[in-house]
């Protein structure tokens, strides 16, 4: 059996090592009080030490006790530094910024196989608009443990900035990959909020009836302004609390579901994941039509959506979103600008 740090110190002190996100301690700080003052037999490993079948057990001294468990500590404890440093830094890596919003850079199945705990947001231009100039939205914003790109215009503008994102993961596929991915998982269990009265429990419908089981445990329809009302945002709670889920999936557009689930989330104890995911209820439920597959490609959604919906979204579109596009020029030659600055220092 092959003799490694840990099970060095595990036949020493008879205990296992967890490891632990810490940095390697100093000689001082190993120094053991506890070990016996007078020496020790120990089994030690037979390749190097034995001197042949039968050899008898070898006196070990609680100095030479000490020593071996420092150099084996020290060697784990960095071992386990240097390995957390190395995931951390990968994990910077895989974040892509797009005008001071850092977005996940990962593929669908990666972002599913990694998702067991935390809250989901989905930037997409409108996002990364409002986030300029609302503050409550950024301060919901930063709570988000992934940030997944919702649309092909960032997409692009990733590969303009020179730091293309690997996938467009929109909260309308998103949603229905999740719970294709979990089909057979019966430890998932979803609560859907949002959509107009009675859309919600339709897709609740749809999506049980597609995934061969309930995947989708409740579904409520909550009222128009309904963030502005505390007693009815509890009620909301106390139903989400009643009921056995495990994933919320807030589908209100933004910046709405962003802050309400900013706002609650802690109050949910039983709540794993939170998704926010704008229209896709509405597009489950077959309330709304999504763009054909190459329109979505091609960048246009948008306008696909805007010849839907012209007056709920032209202002949204044509107004608010336009600058997005004057904002990556800026972006673009700001960081160019900054790069033969470094480079001439």
């Amino acid at each position: 059996m092959a003799f490694s740090a840990v099970h060095a110190v595990t036949e020493i002190q008879g205990f296992a090592m967890e490891p632990t996100p810490i940095q390697p301690l100093s000689e001082s700080e190993v120094e053991l009080d506890n070990l016996p003052a007078e020496p020790v037999e120990i089994l030690m490993p037979p390749e190097p030490l034995s001197q042949g079948e039968g050899a008898a057990p070898q006196q070990v001294s609680a100095e030479e006790v000490q020593v071996l468990y420092r150099k084996f500590r020290r060697a784990a404890l960095e071992s386990t530094a240097r390995e957390i440093q190395k995931r951390e830094s990968s994990y910077l890596r895989q974040r892509v910024e797009i005008l001071n919003v850092a977005i996940d850079n990962i593929s669908a199945s990666d972002f599913l196989q990694q998702l067991q705990r935390g809250v989901v947001f989905t930037p997409n231009v409108d996002h990364l608009m409002k986030l300029q100039k609302d503050p409550d939205f950024v301060e919901a914003y930063n709570q988000a443990d992934f940030r997944v790109c919702d649309s092909q215009v960032l997409l692009m503008a990733s590969k303009f900035l020179g730091r293309p994102i690997k996938a467009k993961i929109s909260g309308s596929d998103l949603f229905p990959m999740f719970c294709e991915h979990h089909r057979n998982n019966e430890n998932i269990k979803i609560f859907i909020l949002g959509g107009a009265e009675g859309v919600a429990a339709e897709a609740q419908r749809r999506i049980n009836d597609r995934i061969g089981r309930e995947i989708v445990v409740q579904a409520h329809s909550p009222s128009f302004g309904f963030e502005k009302n505390e007693a009815e945002c509890q009620r909301i709670l106390e139903m989400i609390r009643q009921s056995p889920a495990n994933v919320l999936v807030v589908g209100v557009g933004a910046p709405k579901q962003e802050k309400w689930i900013a706002k609650y989330k802690d109050q949910l104890p039983s709540i794993d994941i939170f998704l926010a995911v704008g229209a896709s209820i509405d597009f489950e439920a077959g309330n709304k039509p999504r763009a054909p597959e190459l329109v979505s490609k091609l960048g246009l959604e948008w306008l696909y959506r805007l010849a839907s919906e012209p007056k709920r979204l032209w202002k949204r579109y044509l107004v608010d979103d336009l600058p997005f596009l004057w904002l990556i020029v800026k972006e673009r030659l700001a960081r160019r600008n900054q790069t033969q600055e470094n480079s001439g220092q």
